[in-house]
């Protein structure tokens, strides 16, 4: 199928005003208890768990159709103007004085301002080479190579004791680098500040060679805005514009795109007509990337003492400042996920991905730590090379104000603030509001094809909530996007009711799907079964669920699994919060009596049970335990497409194989494609003689 050519006029929005903020309200007084994990009954579900051509012409949008701000939370264009001057005033007067000198970062609303002499360009001919070098932009050639000579007459005042001086100071260099390279990493090997979650090469940022810095309004440097303060710029069209959708910003979108690709041969290509509830979802999700979750992505954790509590992205950002969170959590965003994570996915035989998000992609409330806003571009980024690969989008958001169940992946752990106590209410309506923006954005033609679910909220932890409060307010969200144009299928959390609860429940309104999350391994009960009762169980157990789940005679209708993984215990590093341990080995201290397990959950006579066989690399593991890892996974595929489908959960691990598609496919214990199966329930399931049952 041929490919439209690709046009590089810049985006031009949709018509919108741009919605007042909510008032901000001082933060909670909240408690830090370990992440709990509601016991469950079998029927229950999981308690927790090359760059396109840009254009160089400006972005034009009716005057009534976007605020004319920049940005909320900037200062005034006289002000930032005034800073602007200020600042390249002091980088010349550096320069002069010391020419090694690093200029400091500038924090201004929790935005990084970095010094504009750092990103200055030379305008007409001559412009200098320049190359990156950890996000900021460094001129070559400053004066001539050496720093010494500049013309053969200077060459002559040099005289040989001068060049054996030279020379000793080039000699004593060499020898004291290198010991202070050493010193440096190993403080920092043992201090504060987490390593980058993946290691990858820095964004060349080649794109922005055809813009100017003059083509940033004064008002607008330094903010979010300014392309010149990103640390990636890579497929974003970098031509400035203040237009917004929602109170959105479209920054960063080319104006045209491409909905004619297909995930593969098996499914419709986006522009043609899904057929939900006949043909199943083969979704997968992309967590720990904008919601940062500390299980995938344990390197941003692992530098802290257990006596600091650094557990969430709340900590983790209130610890390192706006400046330093900023820098460490957008190179994350950068680097843990790009292109390539796309074309990986849809090569494995997937058709969907659900990516999880965070409400600070959109705003944040007075006392929160965390990075505002720049987790939106990224999200619009990777919808767009999800586009690219023919893939559909689940948007899911994943954290909401006060947070919906107290678990780390929330954002804040600890008390649920959300619905629920002194602020409950006020964080509902912001909740509320942040639809408002979040469905007027993605109602635009656009989006119609490539967004395919719309989520309001994940896990609401529902048996710790008033169960009518939350379905008021599902109903009121969900008003709220169908009256802002969105048409898609919107997706609810089954809350941990247990899916034949939700018969009677919000089946009079159309277009919906729920989502449930299945796992085994954060119940007591199901973790301790063997490994033979573990893929019976998914087999009958998911697939009994399913079939009364989809019929609205006994449950709720359309039902899909949004996560579910092959582990069979809960040995991964952080899987049930930082520096706890876990059920498998009854270590599990969470210093909460009604969540700790302080007995081993292994399948009882089977041993002492331990850890180190799960977590080993998977190239230890024997090959009956790869057998029984590939049938537990297509056993459950097999009972989830009698559903809607599945999303597994998730994509990519730093060394959490169980819960990584990508490092189970290479380790062969998931298939290389979703469709393929060696079993599907319908065979005998053998007892893995040989398997030990506590490793």
């Amino acid at each position: 199928m041929a490919t439209p050519r690709k046009n590089t006029r810049p985006v031009v929005a949709a018509k919108t005003k741009r919605p007042s903020r909510p008032p901000a309200a001082g933060s909670p007084q909240r408690d830090s208890p370990q992440r709990e994990k509601p016991s469950k009954t079998p029927g229950e579900s999981k308690p927790t768990r090359s760059p396109p051509k840009r254009s160089s012409r400006p972005i034009s949008t009716p005057k009534s159709q976007t605020s004319s701000q920049p940005s909320s939370n900037t200062l005034s264009a006289n002000a930032l103007a005034r800073l602007n001057a200020e600042n390249e005033k002091t980088a010349f007067l550096q320069t002069e004085r010391v020419a090694d000198t690093r200029p400091k970062d500038k924090v201004v609303t929790g935005r990084v301002i970095k010094e504009r002499a750092k990103h200055k360009r030379k305008e007409g001919h001559g412009v200098k080479k320049r190359r990156v070098v950890s996000g900021a932009l460094l001129e070559e050639g400053r004066g001539t190579r050496g720093g010494f000579l500049r013309n053969s007459n200077e060459r002559r005042r040099f005289g040989k004791g001068c060049w054996i001086f030279v020379g000793l100071i080039v000699l004593l260099l060499i020898i004291l680098i290198p010991i202070g390279v050493l010193v440096v990493g190993k403080k920092s090997s043992s201090g504060g500040d987490p390593p980058s979650a993946a290691t990858t090469t820095t964004p060349d940022n080649s794109n922005l060679s055809g813009t100017s810095e003059n083509d940033i309004p004064p008002a607008a440097k330094g903010t979010y805005l300014d392309p010149f303060t990103w640390y990636d710029t890579e497929d974003f069209n970098v031509t400035y514009t203040n237009d917004t959708v929602g109170g959105l910003p479209v920054m960063g979108l080319n104006s045209t795109w491409d909905d004619t690709k297909q995930a593969n041969g098996n499914v419709p290509a986006l522009n043609q007509k899904w057929q939900y509830g006949t043909m199943p979802i083969r979704g997968v999700n992309i967590g720990g990337w904008l919601s940062i979750e500390p299980f995938i992505t344990p390197s941003l954790f692992n530098s802290y003492q257990p006596s600091m509590n650094i557990v969430d992205e709340y900590t983790l950002t209130q610890h390192l400042g706006a400046t330093q969170a900023a820098q460490t959590i957008e190179k994350h965003y950068s680097s843990f996920v790009n292109k390539q994570t796309f074309v990986d996915i849809q090569n494995a035989g997937f058709d969907h991905v659900r990516i999880p998000f965070s409400y600070w992609a959109i705003t944040t409330y007075a006392g929160d730590p965390y990075v505002p806003k720049i987790s939106w571009r990224y999200l619009l980024r990777g919808i767009e090379y999800a586009r690219e690969c023919g893939l559909r989008v689940n948007l899911d958001l994943h954290a909401v104000p006060g947070s919906q169940n107290g678990w780390n992946h929330s954002g804040r752990q600890g008390v649920i603030g959300w619905l629920n106590g002194t602020d409950g209410a006020l964080n509902g309506q912001r909740s509320l509001d942040l639809h408002k923006q979040i469905s007027t954005f993605f109602a635009q033609p656009r989006y119609k094809n490539v967004i395919a679910i719309y989520g309001l909220v994940n896990e609401p932890k529902m048996i710790s909530l008033p169960v009518n409060t939350v379905l008021n307010w599902t109903t009121n969200a969900i008003d709220i996007v169908r009256q802002n144009g969105i048409q898609q299928t919107i997706a609810f959390g089954d809350g941990f009711l247990g899916l034949p609860n939700w018969h009677g429940k919000l089946q009079s309104i159309d277009g919906l799907v729920m989502d449930a999350h299945q796992y085994v391994i954060f119940n007591t009960g199901q973790i301790a079964m063997n490994h033979q009762n573990k893929v019976s169980y998914a087999c009958s157990g998911w697939q009994g669920q399913m079939t009364a789940s989809t019929n609205t005679a006994t449950g709720f209708g359309p039902t899909m699994c949004g996560e579910w993984s092959q582990a069979d215990t809960d040995c991964a590093t952080y899987l049930n919060n930082v520096n706890v341990g876990s059920r498998w080995t009854g270590t599990m201290n969470t210093g909460d009596p009604s969540t700790q397990v302080l007995s081993p959950s292994c399948p009882p006579n089977s041993g002492t049970c331990e850890c180190n066989d799960a977590n080993a690399d998977p190239s230890q593991y024997s090959a009956v335990y790869k057998q029984w890892l590939m049938m537990n996974a297509e056993a459950q595929m097999t009972s989830f497409e009698i559903g809607w489908g599945w999303f597994y959960w998730t994509w990519q691990t730093e060394n959490a194989v169980q819960w990584s598609w990508k490092l189970g496919m290479q380790a062969g214990i998931l298939p290389q494609k979703t469709w393929q199966r060696d079993f599907n329930c319908s065979q005998a399931i053998p007892d893995f003689g040989g398997l030990p049952e506590n490793y």
